[in-house]
Protein backbone atom coordinates (compact mmCIF):
# COMPACT_ATOMS: atom_id res chain seq x y z
CA UNK A 1 0.00 0.00 0.00
CA UNK A 2 1.51 3.31 -1.09
CA UNK A 3 1.97 6.10 1.43
CA UNK A 4 0.17 9.11 -0.05
CA UNK A 5 0.35 12.79 0.84
CA UNK A 6 -1.69 15.57 -0.75
CA UNK A 7 0.07 18.92 -0.94
CA UNK A 8 -2.02 22.05 -1.55
CA UNK A 9 0.15 24.91 -2.89
CA UNK A 10 -1.31 28.36 -2.27
CA UNK A 11 -0.13 31.97 -2.05
CA UNK A 12 -1.70 35.37 -1.66
CA UNK A 13 -0.27 37.04 -4.77
CA UNK A 14 -3.14 37.11 -7.26
CA UNK A 15 -3.46 40.37 -9.18
CA UNK A 16 -6.95 39.67 -10.51
CA UNK A 17 -8.38 38.59 -7.14
CA UNK A 18 -6.42 39.94 -4.15
CA UNK A 19 -6.25 37.80 -0.99
CA UNK A 20 -7.95 34.97 -2.86
CA UNK A 21 -7.17 32.10 -0.43
CA UNK A 22 -8.77 33.99 2.47
CA UNK A 23 -11.91 35.14 0.68
CA UNK A 24 -15.10 34.00 2.37
CA UNK A 25 -17.50 31.70 0.55
CA UNK A 26 -20.63 31.29 2.65
CA UNK A 27 -18.87 31.08 6.01
CA UNK A 28 -15.58 29.41 5.08
CA UNK A 29 -12.44 30.65 3.36
CA UNK A 30 -11.46 29.39 -0.07
CA UNK A 31 -8.49 27.47 1.34
CA UNK A 32 -10.58 25.89 4.11
CA UNK A 33 -13.14 24.63 1.60
CA UNK A 34 -10.42 23.19 -0.65
CA UNK A 35 -8.73 21.51 2.31
CA UNK A 36 -11.97 19.99 3.62
CA UNK A 37 -12.93 18.68 0.17
CA UNK A 38 -9.57 16.92 -0.10
CA UNK A 39 -9.67 15.50 3.44
CA UNK A 40 -13.01 13.80 2.73
CA UNK A 41 -11.75 11.91 -0.29
CA UNK A 42 -8.00 11.36 -0.71
CA UNK A 43 -6.31 8.90 1.66
CA UNK A 44 -3.23 9.86 3.64
CA UNK A 45 -1.95 13.16 4.99
CA UNK A 46 -2.97 16.59 3.69
CA UNK A 47 -0.59 19.56 4.03
CA UNK A 48 -0.95 23.14 2.79
CA UNK A 49 2.22 24.56 1.22
CA UNK A 50 1.66 28.23 2.03
CA UNK A 51 3.45 31.14 0.43
CA UNK A 52 2.42 33.64 3.13
CA UNK A 53 2.14 33.82 6.92
CA UNK A 54 -1.49 34.96 6.64
CA UNK A 55 -2.36 31.60 5.06
CA UNK A 56 -0.53 29.72 7.83
CA UNK A 57 -2.54 31.70 10.39
CA UNK A 58 -5.79 30.85 8.58
CA UNK A 59 -4.88 27.16 8.49
CA UNK A 60 -4.41 27.14 12.26
CA UNK A 61 -8.01 28.35 12.68
CA UNK A 62 -9.47 25.25 11.02
CA UNK A 63 -6.81 22.77 12.16
CA UNK A 64 -4.86 22.17 8.96
CA UNK A 65 -1.14 21.41 8.92
CA UNK A 66 0.74 23.97 6.86
CA UNK A 67 4.32 24.76 5.90
CA UNK A 68 5.47 28.31 5.19
CA UNK A 69 7.46 28.55 1.95
CA UNK A 70 9.21 31.33 0.06
CA UNK A 71 6.52 33.39 -1.77
CA UNK A 72 8.91 33.94 -4.69
CA UNK A 73 9.07 30.26 -5.67
CA UNK A 74 8.34 30.04 -9.41
CA UNK A 75 5.55 27.43 -9.38
CA UNK A 76 3.21 25.35 -7.28
CA UNK A 77 5.32 22.32 -8.13
CA UNK A 78 8.39 23.97 -6.59
CA UNK A 79 6.31 25.03 -3.59
CA UNK A 80 5.07 21.52 -2.76
CA UNK A 81 8.55 20.05 -3.27
CA UNK A 82 10.08 22.52 -0.81
CA UNK A 83 7.30 21.90 1.73
CA UNK A 84 7.60 18.14 1.34
CA UNK A 85 11.37 18.32 1.92
CA UNK A 86 10.71 20.08 5.22
CA UNK A 87 8.15 17.49 6.32
CA UNK A 88 10.08 14.47 5.04
CA UNK A 89 13.77 15.47 4.77
CA UNK A 90 14.95 11.90 4.23
CA UNK A 91 12.42 11.20 1.48
CA UNK A 92 11.31 7.95 3.10
CA UNK A 93 7.88 8.78 4.52
CA UNK A 94 5.79 9.06 1.33
CA UNK A 95 5.65 7.23 -1.99
CA UNK A 96 3.09 9.34 -3.87
CA UNK A 97 2.41 13.09 -3.84
CA UNK A 98 -0.88 14.59 -5.02
CA UNK A 99 -0.65 18.24 -6.13
CA UNK A 100 -4.07 19.84 -5.54
CA UNK A 101 -4.24 23.55 -6.35
CA UNK A 102 -5.33 25.85 -3.54
CA UNK A 103 -7.96 27.67 -5.63
CA UNK A 104 -9.61 24.51 -7.00
CA UNK A 105 -12.64 25.08 -4.81
CA UNK A 106 -15.04 23.21 -7.11
CA UNK A 107 -12.71 20.49 -8.46
CA UNK A 108 -13.75 17.03 -7.28
CA UNK A 109 -10.77 15.49 -5.46
CA UNK A 110 -12.02 12.04 -6.52
CA UNK A 111 -10.44 12.68 -9.93
CA UNK A 112 -7.10 12.00 -8.22
CA UNK A 113 -7.98 8.48 -7.03
CA UNK A 114 -7.55 6.75 -10.41
CA UNK A 115 -4.38 8.79 -10.96
CA UNK A 116 -2.93 7.45 -7.71
CA UNK A 117 -3.90 3.94 -8.85
CA UNK A 118 -2.29 4.56 -12.26
CA UNK A 119 1.05 5.51 -10.68
CA UNK A 120 0.90 2.38 -8.52
CA UNK A 121 -0.12 0.09 -11.39
CA UNK A 122 2.12 1.35 -14.19
CA UNK A 123 5.07 2.83 -12.32
CA UNK A 124 4.84 6.07 -14.30
CA UNK A 125 6.57 9.09 -12.82
CA UNK A 126 3.60 11.45 -13.13
CA UNK A 127 -0.12 10.94 -13.73
CA UNK A 128 -2.47 13.63 -15.02
CA UNK A 129 -5.76 13.90 -16.91
CA UNK A 130 -7.43 15.42 -19.94
CA UNK A 131 -10.75 15.83 -21.67
CA UNK A 132 -11.81 15.28 -25.28
CA UNK A 133 -12.02 18.63 -27.09
CA UNK A 134 -14.97 19.26 -29.38
CA UNK A 135 -14.80 23.00 -30.05
CA UNK A 136 -12.52 23.98 -32.94
CA UNK A 137 -11.89 27.38 -31.37
CA UNK A 138 -10.60 25.66 -28.23
CA UNK A 139 -8.39 23.36 -30.28
CA UNK A 140 -6.77 26.40 -31.90
CA UNK A 141 -6.56 28.39 -28.65
CA UNK A 142 -2.94 28.49 -27.35
CA UNK A 143 -4.24 28.90 -23.80
CA UNK A 144 -5.87 25.47 -24.05
CA UNK A 145 -2.96 23.07 -23.68
CA UNK A 146 -3.23 19.83 -25.65
CA UNK A 147 -1.92 16.37 -24.70
CA UNK A 148 -0.51 14.32 -27.55
CA UNK A 149 -1.03 10.61 -26.86
CA UNK A 150 -1.56 7.63 -29.11
CA UNK A 151 -4.83 6.17 -27.84
CA UNK A 152 -7.77 4.84 -29.83
CA UNK A 153 -11.31 6.21 -29.66
CA UNK A 154 -12.93 4.89 -26.51
CA UNK A 155 -9.67 4.24 -24.66
CA UNK A 156 -9.41 6.09 -21.37
CA UNK A 157 -5.69 6.11 -20.63
CA UNK A 158 -2.38 6.52 -22.39
CA UNK A 159 1.22 7.67 -22.27
CA UNK A 160 1.75 11.39 -22.84
CA UNK A 161 4.14 11.87 -25.73
CA UNK A 162 4.00 15.68 -25.75
CA UNK A 163 2.12 18.70 -24.41
CA UNK A 164 1.60 21.70 -26.66
CA UNK A 165 -0.28 24.93 -27.15
CA UNK A 166 -0.54 24.13 -30.85
CA UNK A 167 -3.42 22.09 -32.36
CA UNK A 168 -1.65 18.74 -32.36
CA UNK A 169 -1.33 16.10 -33.62
CA UNK A 170 -1.93 17.20 -37.20
CA UNK A 171 -4.40 15.02 -39.14
CA UNK A 172 -2.76 14.39 -42.52
CA UNK A 173 -5.51 12.18 -44.01
CA UNK A 174 -8.81 12.77 -42.18
CA UNK A 175 -10.64 10.22 -44.29
CA UNK A 176 -8.15 7.49 -43.37
CA UNK A 177 -7.39 8.39 -39.75
CA UNK A 178 -9.02 6.12 -37.17
CA UNK A 179 -9.15 8.78 -34.45
CA UNK A 180 -9.53 12.54 -34.67
CA UNK A 181 -9.59 13.35 -30.96
CA UNK A 182 -7.73 16.25 -29.40
CA UNK A 183 -7.25 16.19 -25.62
CA UNK A 184 -7.31 19.27 -23.42
CA UNK A 185 -4.82 18.94 -20.59
CA UNK A 186 -6.27 19.49 -17.13
CA UNK A 187 -3.47 20.59 -14.80
CA UNK A 188 -3.98 18.00 -12.07
CA UNK A 189 -0.88 16.00 -11.14
CA UNK A 190 0.00 12.97 -9.07
CA UNK A 191 3.75 12.35 -8.68
CA UNK A 192 5.95 9.60 -7.46
CA UNK A 193 7.68 11.37 -4.58
CA UNK A 194 11.08 10.68 -6.14
CA UNK A 195 9.88 12.05 -9.50
CA UNK A 196 8.69 15.29 -7.91
CA UNK A 197 12.10 15.93 -6.37
CA UNK A 198 13.86 15.02 -9.62
CA UNK A 199 11.68 17.34 -11.68
CA UNK A 200 12.29 20.43 -9.55
CA UNK A 201 16.04 19.72 -9.50
CA UNK A 202 16.28 19.81 -13.29
CA UNK A 203 17.10 22.99 -15.21
CA UNK A 204 14.41 24.58 -17.34
CA UNK A 205 14.16 22.56 -20.55
CA UNK A 206 14.45 23.84 -24.12
CA UNK A 207 10.87 22.82 -24.93
CA UNK A 208 9.57 24.06 -21.59
CA UNK A 209 11.10 27.47 -22.29
CA UNK A 210 9.62 27.54 -25.77
CA UNK A 211 6.04 26.57 -24.85
CA UNK A 212 6.04 27.77 -21.20
CA UNK A 213 4.82 24.34 -20.01
CA UNK A 214 6.74 22.89 -17.07
CA UNK A 215 5.61 19.30 -17.74
CA UNK A 216 7.80 19.34 -20.87
CA UNK A 217 10.83 19.50 -18.56
CA UNK A 218 9.92 16.05 -17.28
CA UNK A 219 9.39 14.60 -20.76
CA UNK A 220 12.61 16.12 -22.04
CA UNK A 221 14.45 14.41 -19.18
CA UNK A 222 12.99 11.02 -20.10
CA UNK A 223 10.40 10.84 -17.34
CA UNK A 224 7.10 9.10 -18.04
CA UNK A 225 3.75 10.85 -17.81
CA UNK A 226 0.42 9.08 -18.28
CA UNK A 227 -3.01 10.65 -18.58
CA UNK A 228 -6.55 9.48 -17.97
CA UNK A 229 -9.40 10.82 -20.10
CA UNK A 230 -12.16 12.20 -17.85
CA UNK A 231 -15.63 13.56 -18.52
CA UNK A 232 -16.13 15.91 -15.60
CA UNK A 233 -14.00 17.30 -12.77
CA UNK A 234 -16.52 19.51 -10.98
CA UNK A 235 -18.37 19.01 -7.71
CA UNK A 236 -21.13 21.45 -8.72
CA UNK A 237 -21.61 21.66 -12.47
CA UNK A 238 -22.97 25.23 -12.44
CA UNK A 239 -20.07 26.72 -10.45
CA UNK A 240 -16.59 27.57 -11.81
CA UNK A 241 -13.89 24.94 -11.18
CA UNK A 242 -11.65 27.53 -9.51
CA UNK A 243 -11.76 31.21 -8.64
CA UNK A 244 -9.45 33.57 -10.50
CA UNK A 245 -11.60 36.68 -11.06
CA UNK A 246 -14.18 38.70 -9.11
CA UNK A 247 -16.83 37.33 -11.45
CA UNK A 248 -15.88 33.71 -10.69
CA UNK A 249 -15.84 34.51 -6.97
CA UNK A 250 -19.40 35.88 -7.11
CA UNK A 251 -20.52 32.86 -9.13
CA UNK A 252 -18.92 30.47 -6.64
CA UNK A 253 -20.78 32.13 -3.76
CA UNK A 254 -24.07 31.48 -5.53
CA UNK A 255 -23.54 27.73 -5.85
CA UNK A 256 -21.10 26.54 -3.18
CA UNK A 257 -22.82 26.21 0.18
Amino acid sequence: MSKVITMIPVRMAASRLPNKPLLDINGKSVIQRVYENVRKVIPGDVVIAAGDQAIVDECKKFGALSVLTDPSLPSGTDRIAVALKEIDPDGTKYDIVVNFQGDNINVDPRVNLPLIEMVERTGCDIATCGRVMTDEADINNPNMVKIVMGIKDGEKEGRCLYFTRAPAPFIRNPEKSKTHNFYHHIGIYVFKASALHKMVSLPVGVLEDREALEQLRALEAGMTIRAQVVDNIKLVEEAPADVNTPEEYEEAKKWIK
